[in-house]
């Protein structure tokens, strides 16, 4: 079910989990604030690779290439979705039209209707891969990825998610000085991280939400 959030972007509930895929106190604020602002503007290599936990409306993605036009970085951006949404559902999220990019409709509809497992050329700076495949399934490359997106749903919809041998798998595919971002502040959360190695800090969350989480390796 489609739920316009304050800032007029669209999230979805799914009554199954009694839960959203983004904060309905601003669908695009929340993933400005959390995967971008502290994550992507965060790191300063040129190159980089990016490990996205849940691609799931794909408005991370697409924020991020159009970051990565802006900030001229060039992006191998890999993520994990096991229940990809439908057609019907994505091509009705609002996403393009509120975010100021002459393309991105049609990069929208490309990033959710790529190919599985193939690596795609969006442009010159920005090529994709999108697996349909569980995480805790993934065997993931070793010290490979400057940043991972964790955007999974909460730690009470899917605790088998927020663990530390989830955590420590994606630690060791990240290089040294690697960057982890993700909503959640659970105090739970945060000893997984730990526990996996990291570094973790806390940084005030987007509105609605008091802190998040960035993880350094």
């Amino acid at each position: 079910m489609k739920v316009i959030t304050s800032d007029g972007s669209h999230t979805l509930f799914v009554p199954a989990l009694n839960e959203h895929y983004h904060s309905v106190n601003g669908a695009i604020n929340e993933s400005l604030h959390v995967f971008i602002n502290a994550g992507l503007k965060f790191l300063k290599p040129t190159n980089l690779n990016i490990l996205e936990i849940g691609f799931g409306t794909g408005l991370n993605a697409l924020l991020s290439f159009v970051e990565a036009g802006f900030s001229g970085k060039n992006i191998f951006y890999q993520c994990y979705e096991p229940f990809p949404l439908s057609k019907d559902i994505y091509e009705t999220l609002n996403y393009p039209e509120l975010i100021q990019h002459p393309q991105a409709l049609e990069v929208f509809i490309k990033l959710h209707e790529s190919e599985w497992d193939a690596v795609i050329e969006i442009n010159d700076n920005f090529h994709f891969q999108k697996l349909n495949n569980k995480i805790e399934s993934a065997i993931l490359p070793d010290n490979n990825f400057h940043l991972a997106y964790f955007d999974a749903f909460a730690p009470k919809i899917q605790p088998e998610l927020w663990t530390e041998p989830i955590f420590s798998k994606i630690y060791k595919a990240m290089r040294a000085g690697g960057v982890l971002v993700t909503y959640s502040a659970m105090g739970m959360v945060r000893r997984n991280m730990i526990n996996a190695g990291f570094t973790v800090e806390r940084l005030s969350g987007a509105s609605g939400k008091r802190e998040m989480l960035r993880a350094l390796k």
